[in-house]
């Protein structure tokens, strides 16, 4: 396989197509343009960075749909994963990882492989005629002149949502004579939590204060772009009634305020955010308020007076293409096969689900190298079903990004109640096996 996979991006889903495709012992070439070029998110120019939530969301693979995408991915080889799993960070029954960690041991990993070289270039257009074989992974922050080669070149004008970013706090300015450590239902190890405890006057305040906080104003061509419903900002769905919120991030089933031995009215809960336990991400509080607001209304968070941020919210456009649309069953682009797709531009929202599909992009386009049919996972599989999703599965027309989730899942007969989701994550993962070992299927 001499004719390299060029590879454009360097987030999670780049990353693990350039791992993916290099283990399989094709040549990579990947294409990062930071730090030429910067973005509005973005605060290294190593590999992977996550520059949002630490959170690879749940860990159950039996019970939870991300649980496992976690699990295939760790047996079809996953880098992510890999990385994932040896900066782990306290976070009950979810995955989180010290995100600095995380990313130096992909770009280290990477930049030592024999098989793959990196470019710090941007990649300004389209990619030459002459470069075979391409995968675009470029995320929600494609940089505008991609986008408009894209755009120019599908005849269509994609679509674009905005993602907000959640503040992080330094743990030693947190009051904790008010504040106190613990899971929901005591998940996990119990207390993996920072719980910031509101009585019903407090909780009403804090809305107020959110709703009537001077928020980021939009460019005019940003007005008419929706929000992911996801990952709405905090003041968003405040707005949506008084009481949205202690529906939502702000619930407070599953706990008790250590003080008093009740269940508080609200609360708002902090996860770990690093190795060093140092910092602290408020979750769910992702937002537009600017700085100086947020620093005045997060304060009024009990506990949180005094609060130190090490990091404010914020707000960056999120791009992605109309895949249903464009994009065949292997990932390529019907107007020039030559482009793959991976990761958030395709429309699947969240880290591992990015990842997941640069996953399968990096395998697809080292099959195709070798002169091997491109077979693609089963729709009973988490990856088959997220890929069926975006490459035929969802309506052209109404297509917005997805997590992946099991109404993306074929149904299984006769598995009901408590027991369906366990059922179909099995099946899953006997098909994984299946699929990833074709020969040892056929010999049993």
């Amino acid at each position: 396989m001499t004719v390299p996979i060029h590879i454009i991006g360097g987030g999670l889903a780049g990353s693990e197509a350039a791992w993916q495709a290099a283990q399989a012992g094709a040549k990579v070439v990947l294409h990062e343009m930071r730090p030429v070029r910067a973005t509005d998110a973005h605060q290294t120019d190593g590999l992977a960075e996550l520059v949002c939530s630490n959170s690879f969301r749940s860990d159950d693979w039996e019970n939870n749909a991300v649980g496992l995408l976690h699990e295939e991915m760790r047996r079809a080889g996953s880098l992510v994963m890999r990385a994932a799993d040896a900066h782990k960070l306290p976070a009950g029954g979810a995955l989180a990882v010290d995100r600095h960690g995380f990313s130096d041991e992909i770009t280290r990993t990477l930049a030592s492989h024999p098989n793959i070289e990196i470019r710090r270039e941007e990649i300004a257009g389209l990619p030459p005629e002459d470069w075979h074989s391409v995968i675009v992974a470029t995320g929600p922050l494609t940089s505008p002149a991609l986008a408009e080669s894209i755009r120019v070149l599908t005849k269509d004008d994609g679509l674009s949502f905005f993602d907000a970013i959640a503040p992080i706090v330094h743990k030693e300015s947190i009051n904790f004579d008010i504040c106190w450590m613990q899971s929901r239902y005591d998940k996990g190890d119990g207390a993996d939590y920072i719980n910031c405890s509101m009585d019903e006057a407090q909780y009403r305040a804090f809305i107020a204060a959110l709703l009537s906080g001077e928020k980021t104003e939009f460019k005019e061509w940003e007005k008419s772009t929706p929000y992911f419903e996801g990952c709405l900002p905090i003041e968003v769905m405040a707005s949506r009634g008084e009481e949205t919120l202690r529906f939502g991030p702000m619930k407070p089933v599953g706990l008790c305020d250590a003080r008093t031995g009740k269940r508080p009215y609200a609360v708002v809960q902090l996860r770990q955010d690093n190795a060093l336990g140092t910092l602290w991400n408020m979750v769910g509080f992702q937002t537009k308020l600017k700085h100086g607001e947020q620093t005045r209304i997060f304060r009024m968070i009990p506990g949180l007076e005094n609060a130190q941020f090490a990091r404010l919210g914020g707000l960056h456009r999120n791009t992605f293409i109309n895949s249903p649309k464009l994009l065949d069953a292997s990932l390529k682009l019907k107007a020039r096969p030559s482009l793959r797709f991976a990761g958030q531009v395709t429309g699947v929202e969240g880290y591992v689900e990015s990842a997941a599909i640069g996953l399968l992009a990096g395998r697809f386009a080292s099959a195709e190298a070798r002169g091997e049919a491109v077979v693609a996972p089963p729709p009973t599989t988490a990856f088959g079903a997220l890929l069926n999703h975006i490459t035929g599965g969802a309506d052209e027309k109404t297509f917005q990004p997805m997590n992946v989730n099991f109404g993306l899942f074929p149904e299984l007969k006769g598995a009901r109640g408590k027991d369906r989701k366990r059922a179909m994550s099995h099946r899953a993962i006997a098909d994984l096996e299946a699929w990833l070992h074709p020969s040892r299927a056929a010999a049993e």
